[in-house]
């Protein structure tokens, strides 16, 4: 990657029978992710994948199979700091050995975005800064409303769908995702 004298660690010329060809300049560090969180042209061809419908106070978390055929909820976490957040996810990451992350970013219905459409972005740009591994943001209009009505035709009562009714967002979230690529 080239960059600036100014930002550069070092650099050297590469010379060809005495002559110089062109100056490559070493970066301090490289980022090997990119920012660009709607590129699903580098989502890796198999293997499974993540996804997270992140809340204010919980994170439901879902995964599809290698073959990306199924997809499932998994849990909700309860949300506190970033650090056991980024633990958590590179655990279920690790467990699943998954090949990218998926995150809901949550448009209004105008198709604006709204305040937690800019915690979804931050915690993208966080979490491709920390994973190894792509992340991708996937919109997530009306997840909520629909995983609800799913519950509901399955017969469960208000109780029941408040625990499990962001996981079944995320599985809603990474088949939305799945459509896409």
């Amino acid at each position: 990657m080239f960059t600036t004298p100014e930002t550069a660690k070092s650099f050297s010329t590469l010379t060809f029978s005495n002559y110089p060809l062109t100056k490559v300049f070493v970066q301090e560090k490289e980022t090997t992710n990119t920012a660009d969180f709607t590129d699903v042209f580098s989502v890796p061809k198999a293997g499974r994948i993540i996804a997270l419908d992140i809340g204010t106070k919980r994170v439901g978390v879902a995964v599809c199979d290698e073959l990306r055929v199924t997809v499932r909820p998994l849990y909700t976490l309860e949300r506190t700091g970033w650090k056991k957040l980024l633990l958590q996810i590179k655990d279920i990451l690790a467990e699943f050995d998954a090949v990218a992350l998926v995150l809901g970013l949550p448009y209004n219905f105008d198709g604006t975005e709204s305040e937690m459409s800019t915690e979804a972005r931050r915690l993208a740009r966080n979490f491709s800064l920390s994973l190894e591994i792509p992340v991708f943001l996937q919109d997530e209009r009306a997840t909520s409303y629909e995983a609800r009505g799913e519950l509901w035709k399955r017969g469960l009562n208000d109780k029941e769908i408040k625990k499990i009714i962001d996981s079944e967002a995320a599985a809603i979230i990474l088949r939305d995702f799945l459509d896409r690529i």
